[in-house]
């Protein structure tokens, strides 16, 4: 059963609202997404959102800031379950990392990166975007030796790993790899890793 706004403890009406619009993005995408659309999943107010979020941008900000924060977990997980501690495989896992998150959260992946999203992004938003650039620059930092913010030749790097990992996961996502859609996930892996190698030679 829905709660009413009354039964939320403080604190639980923000959660039950995120995890409501991640719902609602997901069947509606960001041009029919709606603070009201919002509130009635979750069985409370239409002023309940504009509460914790002030607007939908407000909302969808939030949305956002904790996709990337997921978003950095897999990664580091998939970095975790890499036994080796070399540089290269480090940064291979991590892709994969972002491959998982796309698969699993397309919806929340894709706002994280639109281009027309509003501007400009909360604090939050920014602090938790900025981590995850940096997770791929110290990766780059690793297997490089030197800082991507020091040598542009190691930013470049970071640029070409960045793309062809958010390219893959993108056309994944789409059902834009033909065959592949089908395959093990394995023999999906196993392809991301070997476009990563590429990058990296």
């Amino acid at each position: 059963m829905l709660k009413s706004k009354d039964t939320y403890h403080h604190g639980d009406l923000r959660t039950a609202l995120i995890k409501a619009g991640e719902a609602v993005l997901a069947e509606t995408g960001v041009v029919g997404f709606s603070l009201r659309s919002v509130a009635k999943r979750v069985g409370v107010s239409h002023s309940a959102p504009a509460h914790h979020f002030g607007d939908a941008k407000g909302l969808l900000d939030a949305l956002a800031s904790e996709g990337f924060r997921r978003f950095l977990a897999a990664m580091k997980a998939r970095q975790a379950a890499e036994t080796s501690g070399d540089a290269r495989q480090q940064l291979v896992a991590s892709g994969l990392g972002y491959l998982d998150f796309a698969i699993s959260s397309p919806a929340l992946f894709r706002l994280m990166f639109v281009i027309d999203k509003p501007e400009p992004k909360s604090s939050d938003l920014a602090a938790a975007a900025e981590a995850s650039f940096i997770h791929l620059a110290d990766g780059v930092a690793r297997l490089r030796g030197v800082s991507p913010f020091e040598a542009p030749a190691a930013m470049t790097d970071v640029m070409a790993i960045w793309s062809m990992v958010h390219g893959f996961a993108e056309l994944y996502i789409s059902g834009r790899i033909g065959p592949l859609d089908c395959k093990p996930i394995l023999d999906r892996d196993a392809l991301l890793k070997e476009l990563l190698e590429r990058a990296m030679a």
